[in-house]
């Protein structure tokens, strides 16, 4: 705000005339008090005028302070230098953080930016020191890095041949994993690329019932235990907050001023960039359809020029959506979770459907989401 002030002419003008005195022939300090005292004396009696030269402030009228938006308080923004692991114990405290509900990202045996995110909200939620160091005791939680998953008939239910097409897709009924690799990655919240590592040697083109994979010892996303559903609201946790951090690409979720849990996200892109402000959790669902309108992802605008894409693993919004009373916004899972926290959505919250899926057990339909 830019204010301008000035004196009024008149005070200017005594200003002005106290400026051409000439000190220079007053020797004494007495005799300068008095000639100030003087001149003072006569200004306050120019008709009673002297105190506009210091104006009083105007009054104010008091007037409501309008309600602030409520003020997260994320986990601390501490850079930190971490240990240079091998990858087996890499993965042991990726394992770790994940079975903890504070998300590393995927896991691949590296030490990246989601790992040190998730290790540095896990001891700001315990109290812990907030430095890359990491105790003993957690690597003591994971005491064997790795375990083996057989493939069985029933897990290729869930795999099968997806059409690129979005008119194509749309006359499917679910849409699959393409691979039974695919599906086991997602299952052990891992990049395909690590899986192969794990297991060389394997012809993944021709995987089938009985083959037996090395896999991060996880707690696994188990997508056959997943039904289509509308989630009811919990009332147990009704107290909690949802909190989005579009910078740090990070969904928070606070128990009054208790951290919980901390995920990866993608927040929207710069076209079209998550909503900042507070909104609620107004519906959830499990195994949901989505309407694939390019309208609407790319303007905002609904249109009819759409299609009707059906549940799967590789529906465009995962396995899970639950929707904000903001018109399109949602948190929802996705069909490539490789990109997550990198990539850009349309404006909403995406997770990776293991992460998804663990979110919709942490809050409840009614809860508040404040997005920054």
């Amino acid at each position: 705000m830019n204010l301008d002030g000035g004196l009024p002419a008149k005070n200017g003008t005594v200003a002005h005339a106290a400026s051409r005195c000439d000190y220079s022939a007053v020797k004494s300090p007495f005799v300068i008090a008095i000639a100030v005292a003087a001149m003072l004396f006569f200004v306050h009696m120019a008709d009673a005028q002297w105190w506009r030269v210091w104006p009083s402030p105007s009054p104010v009228r008091a007037v409501p302070r309008r309600q602030a938006a409520p003020t997260p308080k994320p986990t601390p923004k501490v850079f930190v230098a971490l240990p240079n692991y091998d990858e087996e114990t890499a993965t042991r405290l990726q394992i770790f953080l994940d079975n903890s509900d504070f998300g590393p990202g995927k896991i691949d045996g590296k030490m990246g930016e989601f790992f040190r995110k998730a290790l540095i909200s896990f001891k700001h939620a315990r109290a812990l020191s907030e430095t890359g160091v990491v105790d003993q005791w957690m690597l003591d939680q994971v005491p064997d890095t790795f375990t083996t998953y057989t493939i069985k008939g029933d897990d290729l239910a869930y795999v099968g041949n997806l059409p690129t097409g979005h008119e194509e897709q749309a006359r499917l009924k679910f849409l699959p994993y393409t691979s039974p690799l695919e599906f086991v990655a997602e299952r052990y919240h891992s990049a395909e690329a690590f899986i192969q590592k794990l297991n060389p040697g394997m012809d993944w083109e021709h995987l089938e019932p009985g083959d037996e994979l090395k896999v991060p010892n996880v707690l696994p996303f188990e997508i056959e235990k997943i039904t289509e559903q509308k989630i009811a609201p919990n009332p147990k946790f009704a107290a909690r907050k949802i909190y989005v951090d579009t910078t740090e690409r990070l969904l928070e979720v606070f128990e009054n001023n208790q951290l919980v849990c901390v995920f990866p996200i993608t927040p929207g892109s710069t076209t079209l960039p998550a909503p900042i402000g507070t909104w609620k959790i107004q519906g959830a669902a499990t195994w949901p359809w989505f309407r694939y309108d390019e309208g609407m992802l790319n303007y905002g605008i609904r249109t009819e020029n759409y299609y009707n894409l059906p549940p799967g693993p590789n529906n465009l919004v995962g396995v899970i959506w639950m929707s904000l009373n903001k018109t399109g916004i949602g948190i929802h899972g996705t069909n490539n979770p490789e990109t997550i926290g990198r990539a850009a959505s349309h404006g909403c919250i995406r997770l990776a459907n293991w992460d998804a899926a663990r979110v919709k057990d942490l809050v409840s339909v009614g809860n508040t989401v404040i997005i920054f």
